[in-house]
């Protein structure tokens, strides 16, 4: 295998480039139950609380660099167990910006989180907090120790021990002969180039390789607020104070954690010692990483956060000998098409292993399928945040561009990996089936250690791909994403006992992960299995199409056109359309019957009407209708567009614009089996589609077969693992 530690991947644009490239607010994982405005001699703090549990935790601002959103990845796990209050410190985010020196004082801070957990009427809260918050944490603490339970130093910049000599040297109020290096630290280069210091402070803060998202997301923060408030808040921290903090450290009486990394290259490990050293406190060593390591190893970091807060109780335990074959089966939200097979090969695991117990960690609309298939869905399914939802919230008009959605969906899976981690934890399984459980993959290759059972990966594609309309800015970050996804299989293969590529070789696509990277296909072949494909259902049931016609209520000779989109909710516009092309489509297909499915993610309220048109909600068994048809109109999805193709219908697809998935991965496999008529949605006006549909209808193909043996096959492979 070619060796990808370095992968010869060059950035095209600045991070501030890319962050500017998307800056609008992405979905959360969680919403706050409540927020409001502390206010102070006219200043305002605003603050959001999140749960309603004890004990609480107050997660403190940093420097005024970023604000609240930066502890975006604790915030869903931290509020399902306690009460969590966050605030934005002045200077940033949706709290005042006061001019000054001594208006941006740690005292000042300090003083506003003592009057934020007044206004949440929080009575006592663990201290959380990164880098300067050790600051006015400590404030706190040792001025009001009746409101403290416990604080939790990450990375701490506190002067207890040598900072690093090439960053102190220079002066910050006093114009420098230089801008390189810690030069750019300085009031009056950020007045020049403010964008330049945040590339280079947060490439510092976060000097993990693969940490793209991470510094986007920190300097879209940091954008939101201004170098002269910058400069403020660096001046208050500097403003004298009447106690010295070493002695103000001696005054902490509460329970202490210290959290560094031991590659800081912001503050030293040495400042994290001896703040351990002058708290009484514990020091915890992360080695390898950086300086905010809340954002980049999350999920370390919550399960410190919770370990210090509330260690976990014991737990039941039962001999290994005497627990029953259990398997908990995690399957992508992202449409229904994951649903469908995974209830299949669930089907023929339960053939081959009569004793296997199957829970399932789903949400909707997967529950959909698995309820009406009288599947068991944990409980724990409740907790998880909503991917689909944030799916259909980053589309367009027919447009989606999935990689960019999948990047923007950090938090999402994070919180979902935690949902995960926390069910494994307290009950036992033999097995864990991934079907495109992209949190679970990633997370246990960055946490080997938490792998307890045999793990099984499923997907149908293997690589991200930028599309061109994309250019050298997402050529260079689905190239960086892949190293790192070979790196973590390079470096522990143990993680994934089976991997599955439900397919043959040859749906692969050709070319490579990027540039200094491997071919896709042969590292595919060398890494995986193949299922062949998975229908989700027996074609054989669906054969004796006269009789499934007149099951389904389709007169033996009338011309029925379905038209779906799937179950994620972003295929409205083109239902619209298709609808919009009805009346001049029944005019060149005389008696066509056109039936429109809404499916789970879609009002079929909020479509257009035309006489004589069918709108239905959600259909169950919804490939019994498209064996039936004489013509089906649907997005590039993999599974609805391989039903057609198994079945043999005649079927025009449109990819959503900016979907590599289906217009990459999907049309070359679809290309394989000379399968469809691929149509664009944006030079597709109605009467386009109408006449399409004329040409289409009742077809002739002549398709390459599908395998029925997918789900058999899938099985027995996973069935060897128990």
């Amino acid at each position: 295998m070619t060796n990808t530690a370095e992968p010869a991947v060059t950035a095209p644009a600045s991070p501030g480039e890319l962050a500017g490239a998307g800056r609008r607010e992405q979905t959360r994982a969680r919403y706050p139950d409540a927020e409001g405005y502390a206010e102070r001699d006219g200043v305002r703090i605003f603050w959001e609380r999140y749960g309603d549990g004890e004990p609480a935790v107050l997660l403190l601002p940093t420097w005024s660099i970023v604000h609240s959103r930066s502890w975006k990845m604790q915030i869903p796990y931290l509020a399902r167990h306690f009460r969590v209050v966050t605030f934005d410190g002045r200077g940033n985010g949706r709290s005042d910006r006061p001019a000054g020196a001594e208006a941006n004082s740690t005292d000042e801070f300090a003083a506003d989180a003592l009057a934020v957990l007044d206004a949440t009427g929080t009575e006592r809260a663990t201290l959380v907090g990164v880098s300067c918050a050790a600051l006015w944490g400590t404030i706190l603490a040792a001025n009001h120790p009746e409101r403290v339970d416990g604080i939790v130093y990450i990375g701490p910049a506190v002067r207890l021990a040598a900072g690093y000599p090439e960053r102190d040297t220079h002066p910050f109020d006093e114009p420098l002969d230089t801008d390189e290096g810690w030069a750019k630290y300085n009031s009056h280069y950020w007045t020049r180039d403010y964008l330049g210091f945040l590339e280079f402070f947060f490439a510092k803060c976060i000097n993990e390789p693969h940490s793209t998202k991470q510094i986007e997301d920190c300097i879209g923060w940091a954008l939101e607020t201004s170098p002269e408030t910058l400069a403020d808040t660096t001046r208050g921290i500097g403003v004298p104070r009447g106690e010295n903090f070493r002695a103000m450290c001696a005054r902490v009486r509460c329970p202490t954690l210290v959290i560094h990394g031991d590659r800081d290259e912001i503050r030293p490990l040495a400042q994290g010692e001896a703040l351990a050293e002058a708290t009484g406190g514990e020091l915890v060593t992360l080695e390898g990483a950086g300086h905010i390591p809340n954002s980049r190893d999350p999920v370390r970091l919550n399960l410190l956060l919770r370990d210090f807060m509330s260690p976990p109780p014991p737990r039941r335990w039962t001999r290994a000998a005497c627990r029953p074959k259990r398997a908990l089966y995690i399957s992508s939200p992202i449409g229904l098409g994951h649903a469908r097979r995974d209830v299949a090969i669930a089907q023929e695991l339960r053939r081959l292993r009569h004793d296997l117990e199957i829970d399932w960690l789903a949400q909707h609309p997967v529950t959909e399928v698995l309820e009406a298939h009288g599947e068991r869905i944990h409980p724990a399914s409740a907790q998880l945040a909503r991917e689909s939802a944030h799916i259909q919230s980053e589309a367009r008009e027919h447009e989606l561009n999935v990689f960019d959605a999948f990047r923007r969906m950090d938090e999402i899976l994070v919180a979902n990996f935690m949902v995960f981690h926390d069910l494994v934890r307290d009950e036992q399984y033999d097995l864990w089936i991934g079907d495109e459980a992209w949190e679970l993959d990633y997370f246990l290759h960055e946490n080997p250690e938490l792998k307890s059972a045999a793990y099984v990966w499923l997907s149908d594609f293997v690589g991200w791909l930028p599309m061109g309309q994309g250019g050298e800015r997402e050529a260079f970050l689905t190239g960086d994403y892949n190293a790192e996804m070979l790196e973590q299989i390079a470096r522990y293969p143990r993680v994934r006992d089976r991997s599955l590529f439900v397919g043959d070789p040859e749906d692969i696509v050709a070319g490579r992960f990027g540039a200094g990277l491997p071919s896709i296909r042969e590292w595919t072949e060398q890494y995986f299995g193949f299922t062949g494909y998975i229908t989700g259902f027996d074609p054989s049931t669906v054969a004796d199409r006269e009789a499934l016609r007149a099951a389904l209520g389709y007169g033996a000779a009338e011309p029925v056109c379905i038209v779906t989109v799937g179950g994620s909710g972003v295929g409205e516009p083109l239902l619209a359309r298709v609808i919009e092309s009805y009346p001049e489509a029944k005019r060149l297909v005389p008696g066509l019957r056109m039936i429109v499915v809404a499916g789970p993610r879609i009002d079929p309220d909020t479509l257009p009407t035309a006489d004589g048109l069918e709108i239905r909600p959600y259909v169950h068994d919804l490939y019994r209708h498209l064996a039936a048809c004489d013509l089906a109109i649907v997005q590039g999805g993999l599974t609805t567009t391989m039903e057609l193709t198994a079945t043999r219908r005649p079927f025009i697809y449109f990819p959503l614009e900016h979907h590599f998935e289906q217009n990459l991965h999907v049309r070359h496999r679809l290309e394989r089996y000379g399968a469809g008529r691929r149509m664009d949605y944006r030079d597709s006006p109605p009467g386009a589609i109408a006449a399409a549909i004329a040409e289409e209808i009742g077809r002739e193909v002549d398709y390459r077969p599908v395998a029925t043996d997918g789900a058999t096959r899938a099985a027995e492979l996973i069935a060897e693992l128990l």
